[in-house]
Parts: C-alpha cells; structure tokens; sequence
C-alpha cells in the first residue's frame, strides 16, 4: 500500500512538473512571436538584381531604368522601392520620342501609393532639350506634378551659360518652367535682352 502512494506521488509530481515546463516554454515562444512579429516585416518582399524596368503608355515606351539591385518592401505600413547601389533613368516625351532625358543618382526611393519619389548622391537630370541639372537631392510629387530640392543646383544650359540656384528650386515635372531660390549665373548682356522681350 505505501508502494502504490509512493508511485502515484511520484506520478503526480511528473505531471505537474511536466505541465510546468509546457506552459513555461509556450509562453516564452509566445513573447518572442509577440516581439519579433514586428521586426519580420522589415524585410524585402522582392529582390531584383540587375533590374531593367520599361515603362508603357498605350504601348508608347516612357521610361526606361537600370539598377544593380531593386528592392522592394511591400509588408509594411507605407510599401516602397529602394534602389540602394543607384539607377540610371532614360524619360521619353512624345514630342521628342527619339531624344530620351536622363536621371541617374547613387541612391533612389519610391513611394508607389503616394507617387512621390526621392533620389540622392551626386544626382544628374538632363532634359531632352539638352539642359543639364546637378545637385545632391531631388523630390518629385507626381500627383502635384512638382519637383523640388532645398540643395543648391547647378543648371548649364546648351549654349554653355550657367545659373546656380543656392538655395534649390521647384519645378514642373516636365521641366517646361522652374524657380530658382537665391540664383547666380554667367550670361551675356544679349542674353539678358532677349529674356526680357
């Protein structure tokens, strides 16, 4: 009789030593779910490596962008594209479909829900009619259709003369008209005139 009472407490305290360790290690699995779930989705969703992207519009080709690597985070509260080791963008307009504008930047991001783009490092804009824009970052807002910096740009036009805008500018995504903040420049008297008629 004391043999059975011996066995069965043995019994009871293995089960409830057993019990314990359950509900110990689900509880502890619990926590590292609760604070890793975050974390889980700050990841790339897609990696694209050598990335050649080409835009259409009514099967006319808008854009076309090359990229060591793309990637793209979709998991979290606002989703965007991250081109980290840079891109080189050739833009086309129908007016001009056979002269390309160019951007190329060491670092570019994409905001695809709010359409609102940012490149930065050393980035470069050529437009198709041969005026070359430089300065370390870009803003664009394609819903406002608007493109800005607060970096001082350096603009060389065609003909050679030059404007710096030291405080930044805006512009018309378009680049048909821009404003630049605090300007210097190297033009000629006739130049000069021939803006003021």
């Amino acid at each position: 009789m004391k043999l059975i009472k011996n066995i069965s407490y043995k019994k009871y305290i293995a089960c409830l030593f057993s019990c314990a360790i359950f509900f110990v290690l689900t509880s502890c699995e619990e926590d590292l779910t609760k604070r890793n779930g975050n974390q889980s989705k700050n990841f790339p969703s897609q990696i694209i490596n050598n990335a050649k992207i080409v835009q259409r519009d009514s099967g006319f080709v808008t854009l076309k962008a090359l990229a060591p690597i793309i990637e793209k985070y979709e998991l979290i509260d606002s989703p965007y594209v991250v081109a980290r080791k840079g891109i080189n963008i050739e833009f086309f307009d129908k007016k001009k479909p056979k002269v390309p504008g160019k951007i190329t930047a060491k670092y570019a991001r994409i905001f695809e829900y709010k359409k609102f783009y940012e490149a930065k490092g050393d980035v470069r804009i050529t437009t198709n009619e041969g005026q070359k824009f430089a300065m370390q970052s870009i803003y664009w807002d394609q819903r406002k259709n608007r493109i800005y910096t607060k970096d001082t740009v350096y603009v060389t036009m065609e003909d050679g003369s030059t404007l710096v805008g030291a405080n930044g500018m805006t512009a018309k995504d378009d680049f048909s008209e821009y404003t630049f903040f605090n300007n210097s420049g190297d033009f000629t008297t006739k130049q000069l005139s021939e803006s003021k008629k």
